[in-house]
């Protein structure tokens, strides 16, 4: 066997290898998106109606609180973002940085000083490479996230919107996610948390022909809020993580759809370099036998002279 068919023949074993791999992580990929929506869907109902029972609590008092009242003059920002522990899943974390940073040149232009809050691999290597403050940071979850892995990354995020920015506080709670659309369209979203703005809340709720609820508050209105507070932060960040492992179970789908068809085009492509190369090498070889041939001829000709 020639040299250079060698070559094709060891790049097409290696091609075809690489994808078995891409072709099963596309399925696995495949088998946990419809989860990942399920749980989607299953955290919407409790989300909403936690958010309309607090603009409810918070249009029905004249109550002073983080959760629904804007700073005079806010100092002091906190983004979440919400990205990836694996690869492999094209443009997923780096449209989620990249919609981090527009948000945080925005916020800076305002005059706003930010703290940056990571989840996620790719996030934290994305800050530590250029070498930028992080307040907080979690990895190990992104793809497959429980309530429990909220409620931690909530814990500092609702601690620090509870103190003042003198003390190392925050006005105004961001956070940036991937938006699960459908299997073909993720969106990178920022989207403010805190503090709560109820015109848009009363504005969804009316376009939705809701009307929202009445409620008479014991002890009081503030306490309601307290109350509330973290689990309004929790169950937002919740939904924000599992839309974003739905969209990432859908980009890594989609990336490695595209790598094992390109797999399968070089394949191709290369089996018709190798069929060229052995078809070259037996015109070769033919060639050598019809010289050889004629060789001898001509010598036994010459010897019977």
């Amino acid at each position: 066997m020639g040299a250079q068919l060698r070559v094709y023949k060891r790049r097409i074993q290696a091609v075809t290898a690489t994808k078995k791999i891409t072709k099963a992580m596309e399925m696995i990929a495949a088998s946990r998106i419809v989860k990942a929506q399920r749980k989607v869907a299953a955290s919407m109902p409790y989300a909403t109606e936690l958010t309309r029972a607090v603009t409810a609590v918070a249009t029905g008092s004249t109550t002073r609180h983080p959760l629904t009242t804007e700073a005079e003059a806010p100092a002091r920002a906190a983004i979440l973002l919400v990205t990836s522990d694996r690869g492999l899943a094209g443009g997923y974390s780096s449209n989620a940085l990249k919609a981090a940073e527009r948000l945080r040149e925005r916020l800076a232009a305002e005059g706003k000083e930010v703290d940056a809050y990571i989840v996620g691999r790719k996030g934290v290597a994305y800050y530590g490479f250029r070498e930028r403050k992080v307040a907080e940071s979690w990895t190990g979850f992104t793809d497959s996230p429980e309530y429990s892995d909220a409620k931690r990354v909530a814990a500092p995020l609702i601690e620090a919107i509870q103190k003042d920015t003198a003390e190392g506080g925050v006005d105004e709670l961001h956070i940036v996610f991937t938006e699960f659309v459908s299997m073909m369209t993720q969106n990178a979203v920022d989207d403010r948390m805190l503090p709560l703005s109820l015109d848009k809340a009363a504005q969804e709720s009316t376009e939705k022909g809701e009307i929202l609820p009445l409620f008479d508050f014991e002890p009081s209105a503030e306490d309601v809020l307290d109350a509330l507070l973290p689990r309004y932060v929790e169950s937002r960040i919740y939904n924000a993580l599992l839309q974003a492992a739905a969209s990432e179970h859908a980009a890594r789908r989609r990336a490695m759809k595209s790598a094992t068809d390109n797999a399968g085009d070089l394949i191709k492509s290369l089996s018709r370099l190798a069929n060229a190369a052995r078809q070259a090498e037996i015109t070769q070889e033919i060639s050598e036998i019809v010289g050889g041939a004629g060789a001898l001829s001509d010598a036994s000709a010459g010897s019977d002279k």
